[in-house]
């Protein structure tokens, strides 16, 4: 069957009470910028509480859903018969001409579930219901009525035009991209972080991000690897400005000053600074990580507690409290994964000590951070040469 319309339907949004056409708006805005990498046109209209898709020309069913399927906010996407209201009778046989063409094995159960959005129309619910039911039974003899576990909910919705749909495609869920601010996503290589990036993003915060180099420790295909993986993420996000900072000075500074098995924590610490300088700079309201409790020496209560006590505003991990496993899924179901296990080191992992402290005292590492006294000076030449690639527009 060739569809021309899809029903978009949300969950949260619903109880959104009088905000709720703010964070519907935001969705028509996010389904049309997702559809802009579909061939073809679309009109995207939002009516009665309803929000519809159209498609204005030929296009790719299968892209289609696709690229729906990566817009936060959407709970289910139900392709879509619209039809005139032509009278009950016509009404009748597109239903079954419908059926018959969705279902050809009809050894299934089936329920007709009636809404009459448009109250003038002269039957009610349970008569739409009932006669709806009659004219499939009767059109095929095999299918049968189940109405507490049905094999296909006939779903029939009587408003200016009337809808007829029976398949519920799940969407990612969430909240629609930009209802709730703007954070800056420490970017790495890994697995972690970009997982993190999309479940901030499902929250409805916007992104950005920053991704510490360290040429030539670290290759330019290290480099490439996280703007792939920001690429991945941006199908989800929207577009994201990807912040490359060299950090390579930085790194030996510190390597060259200071006690090896405080390296981790004191590097984490300067690329939270300047992930946070970026972020003010860029209009956002929080960090993002990927950190994960107990995961590694720098992700301790007590490293974790070292490293936001440099920063001002908040730092979201919002895989605090998964396991390894638990955040492998994730990246494997956004497609991350792959690209992450790509063996290209980040700069984290060129300077670890052999034996990194795991319960840093704060008091020695600010201690150990007054020997770098040329450090500040560093900090600000790395802000002036960031490189910003813009990624997914």
């Amino acid at each position: 069957m060739v569809f021309q319309a899809f029903l978009i339907k949300y969950a949260e949004i619903g109880i959104k009470g009088r905000n709720r056409y703010v964070f519907e708006d935001m969705l028509v805005s996010q389904i049309a910028r997702a559809l802009r990498a579909v061939e073809g046109r679309f009109s995207v209209s939002k009516t009665q509480g309803r929000i519809y898709v159209k498609a204005e020309s030929d296009y790719d069913y299968d892209e289609t859903v696709d690229a729906l399927g990566h817009v936060f906010g959407i709970a289910g996407i139900c392709p879509l018969l619209q039809v005139e209201d032509s009278g009950f009778e016509e009404l009748c046989r597109q239903v079954v001409a419908y059926m018959d063409e969705m279902y050809p094995d009809k050894h299934m159960t089936f329920k007709v579930m009636a809404r009459r959005a448009r109250k003038n129309y002269p039957m009610d619910s349970n008569e739409i219901n009932r006669q709806i039911g009659e004219a499939v039974l009767e059109a095929f003899p095999d299918i049968r009525v189940d109405v507490h576990q049905p094999d296909v909910y006939l779903n029939i919705e009587v408003r200016e035009m009337i809808n007829i749909y029976s398949e519920i495609l799940p969407g990612p869920g969430g909240m629609p991209v930009g209802t709730n601010g703007k954070g800056m996503l420490l970017l790495s290589g890994g697995i972690d972080s970009p997982v993190a990036g999309y479940m901030v993003s499902k929250r409805g915060v916007r992104i950005d991000a920053v991704y510490f180099h360290a040429p030539p420790y670290t290759s330019d295909r290290a480099k490439q690897k996280v703007v792939d993986l920001a690429q991945i993420i941006s199908r989800y996000t929207g577009p994201i400005h990807l912040h490359v900072v060299n950090f390579t000075e930085i790194q030996l500074y510190i390597y060259e000053t200071c006690p090896h098995e405080e390296l981790t924590i004191l590097m984490r610490r300067y690329m939270m600074r300047i992930a946070e300088r970026l972020a003010k700079e860029n209009g956002c309201q929080a960090l993002i990580t990927g950190e994960s409790i107990g995961q590694v020496a720098s992700q301790t209560m007590q490293s974790l507690a070292a490293t936001n006590d440099v920063c001002t505003m908040p730092v979201f991990r919002p895989v605090i409290a998964f396991d390894k496993q638990d955040i492998v899924d994730i990246a494997k179901k956004i497609k991350t994964f792959e690209t992450s296990i790509q063996p290209f080191e980040d700069c984290c992992t060129i300077f670890v000590a052999k034996h990194p402290v795991t319960k840093p005292n704060l008091n020695i590492i600010r201690h150990s951070e007054t020997k770098l006294t040329q450090i500040d000076e560093m900090v600000e030449r790395a802000l002036q040469t960031v490189e910003v690639i813009r990624v997914g527009e």
